[in-house]
C-alpha cells in the first residue's frame, strides 16, 4: 500500500500511520501519550542538537536513512561529552512511498535507538506531493557527562586519535548509486560506547568531532580555525581498509575528503594518548583506532606523506558527493 495525500490530512489515515508504524516501532511511555509535547526528566546540564537527513538511496549496504538519522544525532550529542537521552523524529514523506518502506525505516530507527539507549519521545509527519522520497529531521537531548569538551581547548602537543577506517560510508553510498558490487558497508553506528570508555578511563578529552561530510581533512581544518593552532598528521598512520583504498584508486577519490557516519576524532593530552587509544580500541566501533597526529604551532594542516614529503591539507572545496546523509 502506498502513501497518498490523505495520510497527511490529520484524519483516520494519519492516525493509522502513527499507530500502526511509529507507535509500534518507537513504543515508550512518553511517546505513547501522544501529547503536543513530551515532558522529560533531565537532571544535569544538557546538550541539544538537530539535524536533517536526505540520503539517496534510502537503503544502502550497512544501513538506511532511519539508522543514519538516529546515529547522526546520537553522535552529535556524544561529541560534546553528552550521554544521549531523548530524540524527536519528524518525517516528510512524498506521496507514492510504500507503507512498508516507512515501516522498515522506523524499525531500523528503533533498533539503532535501542543500541544507543535513547528514547524517541516525540515526532511529526507531513505528506507532500512528490515521487516516493522520504526526509527525516531528528533533534536530540543529552546529559553532559564529560565537561569542557571544546575545540578551543586544543593545545600544542596534544595528540589526535581517529577511531577507525576512513571512507566506508561514502564508498558504500557511491557503490549503491553506481551499481558496483563489492563488500563495502557503511560505517553508520552510534559512538556512545567510545565516550563511555574514555570516561571510565578518566581521559581528559580536549575535543571530539564525528567525521562526516567533508571528511577528516575538513574536521582537522576546523580545529585550526577554532583553536588558533596547527595540525600535523602522518599519512602512514591513517587507517583505510584495502577495499576502500582500491575503490579510491579506481575512481580517483581521496579518503581524507570522504564522508563517514561512524568515525570520530578525539584530541587528548600527550600523557594520556596511549591510554585513550586503548579505551577506544576496546569499544564496539573502535578496534581500528590509531594515533594519527598532533596539535602544533601554526595555522594550517600538514601531512607527512608516505614518501616523507610534506603536503598541505586544505578544507573541502566545492561539492562532495551530494545527498549522502
Amino acid at each position: 500500500m502506498k502513501i497518498n495525500m490523505s495520510y497527511g490530512s490529520g484524519g483516520i489515515q494519519t492516525s493509522n500511520l502513527i499507530h500502526d508504524i511509529f507507535l509500534k516501532n518507537f513504543d515508550n511511555k512518553v511517546l505513547n501519550k501522544l501529547e503536543d509535547s513530551a515532558v522529560l526528566q533531565v537532571k544535569e546540564k544538557i546538550a541539544y542538537t538537530t539535524d536533517s537527513f536526505v540520503v539517496t538511496p534510502l537503503f544502502f549496504n550497512g544501513g538506511d536513512i532511519g539508522k543514519l538519522a538516529v546515529c547522526g544525532t546520537v553522535n552529535d550529542l556524544t561529541m560534546m561529552g553528552a550521554i544521549p537521552r531523548y530524540l524527536t523524529a519528524g518525517f516528510i514523506i512524498e506521496e507514492g512511498t510504500e507503507l512498508d518502506t516507512i515501516d522498515r525505516i522506523a524499525h531500523s530507527m528503533a533498533l539503532a535507538a535501542k543500541e544507543a539507549k535513547v528514547k524517541i519521545v516525540a515526532g511529526d509527519t507531513k505528506v507532500i506531493e512528490g515521487n516516493s522520497g522520504v526526509y527525516i529531521n531528528t533533534s536530540g537531548i543529552g546529559e553532559i557527562a564529560q565537561n569542557g569538551v571544546s575545540i578551543s581547548n586544543c593545545h600544542k602537543g596534544d595528540v589526535i586519535l581517529l577511531s577507525g577506517n576512513l571512507g566506508e560510508h561514502h564508498a558504500a553510498i557511491m557503490s549503491n548509486r553506481m551499481g558496483i558490487q563489492n563488500s563495502i558497508n557503511s560505517d553508520c553506528a552510534p559512538l556512545i560506547s567510545i565516550l563511555d570508555n574514555l570516561i571510565k578511563q578518566q581521559i581528559k578529552v580536549r575535543f571530539m568531532r564525528d567525521v562526516t561530510r567533508g571528511g577528516l581533512a575538513t574536521v582537522l581544518n576546523e580545529i585550526v580555525s577554532g583553536s588558533s593552532c596547527g595540525v600535523k598528521i602522518d599519512e602512514t598512520s591513517i587507517p583505510v581498509s584495502n577495499e576502500v583504498k582500491g575503490f579510491c584508486d579506481i575512481l580517483g577519490l581521496d579518503p581524507l575528503y570522504m564522508a563517514n557516519e561512524g568515525k570520530m576524532i578525539a584530541v587528548v593530552p600527550q600523557n594520556q594518548a596511549e591510554k585513550a587509544l586503548a579505551a577506544i580500541r576496546n569499544s564496539k566501533y573502535g578496534k581500528n583506532a590509531a594515533i594519527i597526529g598532533r596539535i602544533t604551532e601554526g595555522n594550517n594542516v600538514t601531512m607527512i606523506t608516505a614518501l616523507k614529503g610534506n603536503r598541505t591539507i586544505d578544507i573541502l572545496y566545492g561539492e562532495g558527493l551530494p545527498r549522502i546523509c
